[in-house]
C-alpha cells in the first residue's frame, strides 16, 4: 500500500517551498498542494513503500500500511526518528500496542565494506569469495554409478 498523507495532520512543514517528505522522497513523488499547504503522493503507484517519509515527517502525517508478512492485517505500523533510534509502533486490530527499537545507522555513507574480510581476492578463479587457495589443484567430488 504507498504511502497517503493524512491532510489534518500535515502543516506542509510551516509554509516552506519544500517539505520533508518532498527532500526524502527516492522517487520525488511527494509534492506540495500549494493552495492548502499540503503534502501529497502525486502517483501511488510509483510508491516503493520504503518508509522514508514516514519516518522524517515531523507531524506524523504521512503512513504506509505494511504487508502482512511485516505487519499483520488490520493493524498499522508508525516509525518515529529519533537522534539516535528509530522507535517502531505497531497498533495491532486487538488495540495492543507494541514498540520496537532500532538503532540509526552510525557508519558514514560509502564507508562500509562488506567485503573486506573476503579471503580469495582473485576475480579469475573458480573458487568462491569464500574460499582460498592453499597451492594444491581444486579436486573434483567423486561420482558413484
Amino acid at each position: 500500500m504507498p504511502s497517503f498523507v493524512i491532510a489534518e495532520k500535515c502543516d506542509g512543514c510551516k509554509g516552506g517551498d519544500k517539505t520533508a517528505c518532498m527532500y526524502i522522497c527516492p522517487n520525488d513523488l511527494m509534492v506540495l498542494e500549494p493552495n492548502a499547504m499540503k503534502a501529497y503522493n502525486q502517483e501511488p503507484d510509483q510508491c516503493w513503500e520504503c518508509f522514508s517519509c514516514v519516518k522524517i515527517c515531523p507531524t506524523q502525517a504521512i503512513e504506509v500500511r505494511g504487508y502482512s508478512d511485516f505487519v499483520p492485517l488490520g493493524s498499522s505500523i508508525m516509525p518515529m526518528l529519533g537522534t539516535e533510534d528509530v522507535m517502531w509502533t505497531c497498533k495491532f486490530r486487538n488495540g495492543l500496542i507494541k514498540r520496537f527499537k532500532f538503532p540509526i545507522r552510525t557508519t558514514s555513507e560509502g564507508s562500509a565494506n562488506a567485503y573486506s574480510d573476503l579471503k580469495g581476492k582473485d576475480l579469475e578463479s573458480e573458487l568462491l569469495s569464500t574460499e582460498e587457495a592453499d597451492g594444491m589443484a581444486l579436486k573434483t567430488p567423486i561420482e558413484t554409478v
